[in-house]
């Protein structure tokens, strides 16, 4: 038997405790049909985590405005078990949201297991630099396809309030970590959307970095800036008016030569079916410019591709690895007439696509 609630047009507290009182009605196999205006991953999330229990979702697939999601009761969890927190089928640039407003939402001494396809590192150190010390973080299993981290809240903890985003504060981040976790999160930024950086100074090789990976598709203000504390927020789609990081890229030592490319878009796609992700890059490919890129994200070496697409695309194809870990490979991928780069020839092209 499927009951059904209306969430539309209520309040966001009013539309969690009207799902709550619903789904408390539920027994196991029993099944809900939920419409809302809003997302409310967050709200099924922290459901199972305060109730015990496990859900299982389905979203009506014509994604309109009437859909519902139906959500159906499997079984309550077992007296020593955390409830999962999934997010390996979800959009990259929903994970760090979803689980933010989840982990506002729990009391101390609440928590989960968190699933991802990668290390979840960098989740860690926003959540430390946004919510301070109130978790315990402690890993599960490192497998490639799966990395499993129990996370438990310890103390009480809120969200900004001033506008930004997210923020990080690198003094607290070890310096290998720095600017990987950055790039990381800014890549998931949606346009307009602001990131905080609180660094011991003015983090100037990573607005470098941001320069020739990002062109002047963003701005740059330092804050505030005092002995041992410099706070930075830089936004994402407005033009830069950052002229001293573009001196100082001119006058830095042997440039590379892709300093110039402009990179368009970041491409996730270890979510997406294997069979899908040759054409979504080389569509992604088609659609750029001259000295135009994309970074491409995948769960192993595409060196596969690099081959396909030394054979089959121009002169002006370049390839360059920006990062190579378990479960997530960076590669930036554009049309330049400067130069093409290629894989090391001692490492194996072996590896599937």
């Amino acid at each position: 038997m499927t009951t059904s609630i209306d969430l539309r047009n209520l309040r966001e507290e009013e539309q969690r405790d009207h799902l709550f009182d619903g789904l408390d009605e539920l027994e196991d196999g029993s099944s809900i049909s939920i419409t809302a205006d809003r997302d409310i991953t967050a709200f099924l999330y922290s459901y199972q985590i305060k109730r015990g229990v496990v859900l299982e979702r389905e979203d009506d697939p014509t994604d309109s405005d009437d859909s519902a999601t139906r959500v159906t009761k499997v079984r309550d969890l077992d007296e020593d078990e955390r409830a999962s927190f999934d997010v390996r089928s979800m959009p990259p640039q929903k994970r760090h949201r979803v689980l933010l407003e989840t982990f506002d939402d729990l009391e101390p001494g609440e928590g989960f297991v968190f699933l991802n396809d990668h290390d979840p590192k960098p989740l860690s150190h926003e959540i430390r630099s946004t919510r301070g010390e109130t978790f315990d973080w402690e890993y599960r299993s490192r497998e490639s396809r799966e990395w499993a981290v129990e996370v438990v809240k310890t103390d009480a903890s809120e969200g900004a309030t001033d506008g930004v985003f997210t923020k990080f504060d690198v003094r607290k981040i070890p310096k290998q970590e720095r600017h990987p976790t950055i790039h990381h999160r800014y890549g998931m930024l949606p346009d307009g959307a602001t990131m905080e950086i609180v660094a011991p100074h003015e983090p100037r090789p990573l607005r470098q970095e941001f320069t020739q990976r990002y062109g002047g598709s963003f701005s740059w203000d330092v804050a505030e800036s005092e002995p041992g504390r410099c706070r930075v927020q830089i936004t994402k789609g407005e033009e830069s008016t950052d002229t001293d990081a573009a001196g100082e890229m001119e006058s830095s030592s042997a440039p590379d030569e892709s300093d110039s490319i402009t990179v368009t878009e970041e491409l996730d796609v270890r979510d997406r079916p294997p069979a899908e992700r040759h054409e979504l890059i080389f569509e992604a490919y088609a659609d750029l410019e001259g000295e135009q890129a994309f970074v491409l994200v995948n769960d192993h070496d595409p060196k596969p591709l690099y081959h396909q697409f030394e054979a089959e695309a121009g002169p002006e194809f370049q390839w360059e690895y920006q990062k190579k870990e378990p479960g997530e490979f960076r590669v930036l991928i554009g049309k330049s007439e400067n130069r093409t780069r290629e894989p090391d020839a001692n490492e194996s092209v072996n590896s599937p696509f």
